[in-house]
């Protein structure tokens, strides 16, 4: 399985709403390695765009200065967010990027043309729109751009991409999505602008090949990352002969995954991605939370004050398939302290101080009894990440906690007779160790706590696995 999330601009550090997306690619990554299946999961930043020189030029600083510091920001969240990407790619640095944005431009020749262009452009979105305002809610006026552009014959891929996505060649999730592009495509498509002036973008960016006057549009540019990411074997590995490609992408740019990506690969006669699924977004208090509009929750400083556990699990149980998710430190206090120090962590915790309790810390070797969830709980999550449904997934590891605490209300060990405790504590040493392999995807390092906590034949002393964060 090949994985990518989108790569974001790096005008600014990094903020939740690509968190959101790195966090489930990881989930998913982890998930399927953990099936013994081969993975790719990238990701990376889009360095040409003209949002990152005008950051630059109003910080007073180099270009280049600007990119990589914001670029490496992004990189550096693998630590922080407990994250396992295979590869990372930088549009501005990556030593085969630019030779292959170079070939795919050559490959689409063909459908290729040079006209006058003028219109409303938008900086934060680097789109060009019909009129005002922003969609996305940039607050910068457009600007009305005049200028001659290279073009592409997007007109000509309105029926193939129609087949692509009827016949399900192409899948977009959640069904809303792919309903909004089929509504898009049918409405008829229109050549696009696929180059900008050298002046406008004041020389950033990769050169449309020979015409210097031009560079080629920064999205023109970044969509291709997913292929020239590819070094080596890697193209024929993972674009050529892998069976599932999967975009993990926001529903702002779905427009430019979902009908101008296939159609230039179309063009090029390049393979298509499988799997393209799109996530709503993250507000703070009712605003998206965007490096553009000023509503910015910084990922790695949620962590220093309250782990990445409690960072990850918010991100994966509350946020849900379809729908924004309006994000307050309050709620990710709560949700942490209800699901994992009240439930993950005081199951693991009564469990050990059980087993040490009435059998010396030694885990009995009577047979578990069945608990369902344990039970249900691998193909539940695993049906759910199929469906990218990240929340319902972690409300199936959640149920583990929910059925073993049950049972050990019900069982009540301590009032049975021997025999009958050593089974109950068995089976819930069981629960505990089930809970700490479901949990992996999601909480990597939670779950390596609960497993070396249960997973042994003497169990070391109980001792807290989750702070309560809300006092």
């Amino acid at each position: 399985m090949y994985i990518t999330t989108t790569i974001p601009y790096v005008n600014a550090r990094p903020h939740l709403g690509f968190a959101l997306e790195i966090v489930q690619g990881d989930v998913l990554a982890r998930h399927h390695r953990r099936r013994g299946e081969p993975v790719r999961f990238q990701t990376g930043t889009d360095d040409n765009s003209l949002k990152n020189v005008l950051a630059a030029e109003a910080a007073g600083v180099p270009v280049r200065e600007l990119v990589d510091r914001n670029a490496a920001a992004f990189e550096a969240l693998r630590e922080p967010l407990d994250l396992s990407f295979d590869a990372f790619i930088r549009t501005s640095g990556h030593p085969g990027h630019r030779a292959g944005v170079e070939r795919i431009w050559q490959a689409i020749g063909h459908d290729l043309y040079r006209r006058h262009y003028e219109g409303l452009y938008c900086v934060g979105c680097e789109q060009f729109y019909q009129e005002g305002p922003c969609p996305e809610g940039h607050e910068a006026p457009l600007q009305r751009v005049s200028e001659e552009n290279w073009f592409f014959r997007l007109s000509r891929y309105q029926q193939p991409l129609l087949e692509l996505i009827r016949g399900g060649r192409l899948t977009i999730e959640p069904a809303a999505r792919r309903n909004e592009v089929l509504a898009f495509v049918e409405a008829g498509l229109d050549d696009i602008s696929v180059s900008r002036s050298a002046a406008r973008s004041r020389g950033w960016g990769i050169p449309v090949p020979g015409d210097p006057s031009q560079v080629i549009y920064v999205w023109w540019d970044a969509l291709a990352n997913y292929v020239t990411a590819l070094d080596g074997d890697g193209y024929e590995r993972w674009w050529v002969h892998e069976p599932r490609k999967i975009h993990l992408i926001g529903k702002g740019v779905i427009r430019f995954h979902a009908v101008y990506w296939p159609a230039m690969l179309l063009s090029a006669g390049l393979p298509l991605p499988t799997t393209i699924y799109v996530h709503d977004y993250l507000t703070a208090a009712g605003r998206k939370i965007s490096k553009s509009s000023g509503a910015v929750v910084d990922p790695v400083a949620l962590v220093r004050a309250y782990g990445v556990d409690a960072v990850r699990w918010w991100l994966l149980r509350e946020v849900p398939r379809v729908g924004d998710a309006d994000f307050t430190e309050g709620r990710l206090i709560a949700r942490a302290d209800e699901d994992l120090a009240n439930g993950v962590g005081n199951l693991v915790n009564r469990v050990v101080a059980m087993v040490h309790r009435f059998h010396g810390g030694q885990v009995p070797e009577a047979r578990p009894e069945r608990i369902d969830a344990c039970e249900r709980a691998p193909g539940l999550v695993h049906e759910a990440l199929e469906n990218f449904d990240f929340r319902r997934a972690a409300g199936a590891v959640r149920s583990i906690v929910e059925e073993a605490n049950k049972y050990v209300e019900t069982a009540q060990p301590w009032r049975q007779a021997e025999a009958a405790r050593e089974i109950s504590l068995a089976t819930l040493v069981h629960a505990c160790r089930e809970l700490a392999v479901q949990l992996e995807p999601f909480l990597p390092t939670a779950a390596a706590r609960v497993a070396a906590v249960s997973g042994r034949a003497r169990l070391p002393r109980p001792e807290p696995l989750f702070p309560r964060l809300g006092g």
